[in-house]
């Protein structure tokens, strides 16, 4: 490995010497720095546009990986259910009646029918094509006309529906439909030691947006992987992100990409003084007054953040005083291999990118924002689904989010239908500020083997 292999960083104030200037004590767990070279090899193009790798991955990455497939509070009763679906697999994960989390394939064991349409509550679950009932916990209960099925007494023990693996750390639900699956907590590692200062257990799903993105979820969530792209996708947030000066830090299972905010862009071209910062920040206009000024030697990263402590206080409290300007205003983007994507601290957001049914040139992408509350839990925000030409500011929950978002899906779909395109074999990634990618592509070659080309492909059904 070279130096400039190993130590290349771009020009401006690093993420640490920026932490330096913090006007409140920084966490240790943002002082962690864990980069790592992961080669400069092009990634197989076949990855996004091969049917046959795509069959590839449902059975060998989904049929077999832990995924997040709820909150607890989406289920806090006995009998609620929530349906969980990616490709052709469909699993509904229900409390029982003992207060456990329970997940099961979502098929009839009479004539496959699935059990669950939608998410609910029920007392049992009941087939709605012959009557063949379970209890909450899997087991047999009732068998309409029993007496033409003495062989289903009989045999009553492989009639109790088949469990997937359950755990749950931090208020979220993973399943895993591997019986023979490592550990929840060996593949989690120290993700939990991470997250410990921000608490996401006790907060509640405040919005939850999902979108059918017309490009592999590959594709879709890698767009959420780096900060590189900003320069061009969002050049209005440059005078006030530092998009290339993030931090990078690659684990095992996990890692992370940190943005920082209020300072700007090494690529703006121009330097922004600090009343620009925060006039850009706070999207006023330049024949407008800002809504708020800065004290005399105050930057706009510490006036943004001591603004931010404000507007939390409310639900969070005085702890919000015990919070840094890093936290308040950094994009904290972590990714849980291969596609749970937990922020930290009070940015709220949450993502999930899965493919859209069986089509591996479609993904659903979804947006959950996690918000802290005091007093009783607020209910869980239910789901806004909009439909593939829906524009993401038909989500008002979103915020100044949606317009981001619009500018990221309108990438997604081009670069879809330019890697069907190209003649380039391969996607060059960069050494550092896409390592996050690229650590998602080992670890995906890990699971899934050769490329669909090099290898006899598995289950490849069209």
């Amino acid at each position: 490995m070279t130096a400039i292999e190993s130590e290349a960083r771009s020009p401006g104030i690093t993420y640490q010497e920026l932490l330096d200037q913090d006007t409140h004590p920084v966490p240790d767990v943002l002082r962690l720095e864990s980069p790592r070279y992961l080669g400069s090899a092009d990634v197989p193009v076949t990855r996004y546009t091969s049917r046959a790798y795509h069959r590839r991955e449902v059975a060998r990455l989904w049929r077999r990986v832990w995924q997040f497939a709820c909150r607890e509070e989406h289920i806090p009763e006995a009998g609620d259910y929530v349906v969980y679906e990616l490709a052709e697999l469909s699993f509904f994960v229900i409390r029982g009646a003992d207060g456990k989390i329970r997940a099961f394939p979502n098929a009839c064991l009479h004539r496959g029918r699935k059990l669950k349409d939608y998410d609910g509550r029920c007392s049992e679950v009941r087939c709605s094509f012959h009557g063949f009932a379970w209890t909450l916990e899997g087991a047999l209960a009732d068998v309409p006309a029993g007496w033409d099925f003495p062989h289903v007494h009989e045999r009553v023990d492989d009639f109790h529906l088949p469990e997937c693996k359950v755990a749950t750390w931090a208020g979220f639900v993973f399943i895993n439909p591997d019986p023979e699956a490592a550990p929840f907590e060996e593949f989690l590692g120290a993700l939990p030691e991470h997250f410990a200062v921000w608490d996401l257990e006790h907060r509640y799903v405040e919005a939850h947006v999902a979108k059918v993105i017309e490009a592999n979820w590959k594709v879709a969530q890698e767009a959420f992987c780096e900060a590189f792209h900003v320069n061009a996708t969002h050049p209005q947030i440059l005078p006030y992100l530092g998009d290339t000066n993030s931090q990078v830090d690659v684990w095992d299972t996990f890692a992370r990409v940190i943005t920082p905010g209020g300072t700007p862009s090494p690529l703006l071209g121009w330097d922004p003084s600090e009343d620009d910062i925060l006039r850009s920040m706070l999207d006023v206009r330049v024949d407008q007054d800002a809504p708020m000024a800065l004290a005399e030697g105050q930057s706009a990263r510490a006036a943004a953040a001591a603004a931010s402590r404000e507007r939390w206080r409310p639900a969070a409290g005085d702890r919000v005083d015990q919070m840094s300007d890093a936290e308040m205003m950094d994009s904290l983007d972590y990714t849980l291999f291969p596609n749970f994507h937990p922020w930290g601290a009070f940015n709220r957001i949450v993502y999930r990118f899965r493919p859209n049914g069986d089509d591996h040139r479609s993904a659903i992408m979804e947006v959950m924002f996690l918000a802290p509350f005091k007093g009783r839990r607020p209910p869980p925000a239910p789901v806004h689904r909009l439909g593939v030409d829906e524009p993401w500011t038909n989500a008002p929950e979103l915020g100044m989010l949606g317009k981001v978002f619009d500018q990221d899906t309108f990438n997604m779909c081009n670069v879809q239908k330019g890697l069907e395109a190209t003649f380039k074999p391969g996607v060059t990634l960069g050494n550092y500020q896409e390592s996050k990618v690229r650590w998602l592509h080992q670890l995906l070659e890990e699971w899934v083997g050769p490329d669909a080309e090099d290898a006899t492909p598995v289950d490849v059904r069209r």
